[in-house]
This record gives structure tokens, C-alpha cells and sequence, in this order.
């Protein structure tokens, strides 16, 4: 008999960068809750406290990690540290992220360096460092952030969303790479979530009602679990067929 479907992530030891606040938060409360050990990536370590006490609360283990995603020796030495605290490293996921709005004309070049780093360099390296422990281990999945802005354009926003782009190409080809070892590599797209970093933009009453009016399908701003649902399925035992592609979660935006 076939076996159905498992969204069981039990025994698993997963790694969320940017876990501070926002989708990284939710995203690990998420993994806890789906059965995960997971260690914590954040800018500031001492942030993480309560987080931690939250997820060894619901009866998993929790490893904050001093991990500023703008430096590869504390991107190294996390993946170095998740490994020897738990044996092994399951799930990644490269959450960390962020952009600034400015004209295409005026943008400078530490605009476009920053950006590229946080959100395209961090991933790869990321991803780089797991992927070699995780063959060690029989395999893994790796699960990246890209955006919406990775398939519509949104005016003055022009370095963020071909940084987001390069997320969702980058997913293919570490999929097709690292598919022998096991492992799977897959994104997921939001578009305008409810967190601290979209709050100023979404406290504009006309900027708010433009954006509910673009997520044609469901118009509604989408809240952090909503990203950590599809996080919790590429990282579970049911999506194992599934590499190389970013799940959308637009609520109709990009539909239109």
C-alpha cells in the first residue's frame, strides 16, 4: 500500500536565518511545531532569548546563533555549530533578507552591493555550507526566499527584484547540482506580508488599499503563517518529489 502523505518533521534539525522577527519567527515557531530541533540564525544573538525559551517550551531543542548573513565567517561557523550541537543539519532555510526603495536613477552602488549580498551572496554561501554537511547525512532540503517582486516589477524597487529573481534561478540550479546527494532545493514567493519590516509601507492607508487590490485573488494582506505553511511542506517527507521550483504566495497577484 502506498504510504500517504507525511507533513511530520520529527527528529529533524532545521536552520532559519533571520529568525529575529517576522517570517523567520513564525517560520521557526512553525518547524517547532511540526516536530523540528532548530537552531536559531540571528543578527544579534542576544535577541533570541525569548524565541529559543518559546520553542524549548513546546518540548524541541533551540540553538541561537550569532549569525549576521553580511559576513560569511558567521554564516560558516553557525553551519559549523548547528552541526556539532544537534549531529547533523536537515533543513535549511535562508530567510534573511531586505532591499531599499529608490528610483532605478538614483540608486548607488553601496545600494546595489548591500542588497546583493543580504540576499543573493548569503543564500548561496549558505546553502554552500549545508549542502556539504547534509550529503554527509543522506541528504536534505534547502529552502530559499525569493518574492513576488521576483515575477512582477515593482516601481522603485528595480535592485530588489532582480536580486529576488537570482533567488528563484539559483533555486534550479543548486536543485539540479545537489539532486544526486539528496537533496532538494525549492523557494517560496510572498508578496506583502504583515511584519515590522512592511509595516511603514502598509501604514499608508493608500498604498495599503492599492496592494489589497493587487492580491486579485483573495484581496487581503497575508500574515507570517501563511509563508510558514508552505515552508513546513517543502521541508516535509511530502514534498519529496518537488526540486527546483518557488511556490508562489501572491494571493492572486502575479494571477492577473
Amino acid at each position: 500500500m502506498t504510504e500517504y502523505p507525511s507533513f511530520d518533521l520529527a527528529g529533524q534539525v532545521a536552520l532559519v536565518t533571520g529568525a529575529a522577527r517576522g517570517l523567520g519567527r513564525a517560520i521557526s515557531l512553525a518547524l517547532a511545531h511540526a516536530g523540528a530541533d532548530v537552531a536559531l540564525g540571528f543578527r544579534e544573538k542576544a535577541t533570541g532569548v525569548e524565541l529559543a525559551a518559546q520553542i524549548e517550551s513546546m518540548g524541541r531543542r533551540a540553538l541561537p546563533l550569532q549569525m549576521d548573513v553580511m559576513r560569511l565567517d558567521q554564516i560558516f561557523r553557525a553551519l559549523e555549530q548547528t552541526e556539532a550541537f544537534f549531529g547533523k543539519i536537515d533543513i535549511l532555510v535562508n530567510n534573511a533578507g531586505g532591499g531599499f526603495t529608490n528610483l532605478a536613477a538614483d540608486v548607488s552602488e553601496s545600494e546595489f552591493d548591500a542588497t546583493l549580498t543580504l540576499n543573493v551572496k548569503s543564500t548561496f554561501f549558505a546553502s554552500q555550507a549545508a549542502a556539504k554537511i547534509m550529503a554527509r547525512y543522506g541528504g536534505g532540503k534547502i529552502i530559499n526566499m525569493s518574492s513576488q517582486a521576483a515575477f512582477a516589477a515593482l516601481p522603485t524597487e528595480s535592485v530588489y527584484c532582480a536580486s529576488k529573481a537570482a533567488i528563484s534561478q539559483l533555486t534550479k540550479c543548486l536543485a539540479v547540482e545537489w539532486g544526486p546527494q539528496n537533496i532538494t532545493v525549492n523557494a517560496v514567493a510572498p508578496t506583502f506580508i504583515a511584519t515590522p519590516g512592511t509595516e511603514e509601507q502598509l501604514s499608508d492607508p493608500a498604498f495599503r488599499t492599492d496592494v489589497i487590490e493587487r492580491i486579485a485573488g483573495l484581496h487581503r494582506i497575508g500574515e507570517p503563517m501563511d509563508v510558514a505553511g508552505a515552508v513546513i511542506f517543502l521541508a516535509s517527507p511530502a514534498a519529496a518529489l518537488i526540486t527546483g521550483h518557488t511556490i508562489l504566495i501572491d494571493g492572486g497577484w502575479t494571477a492577473r
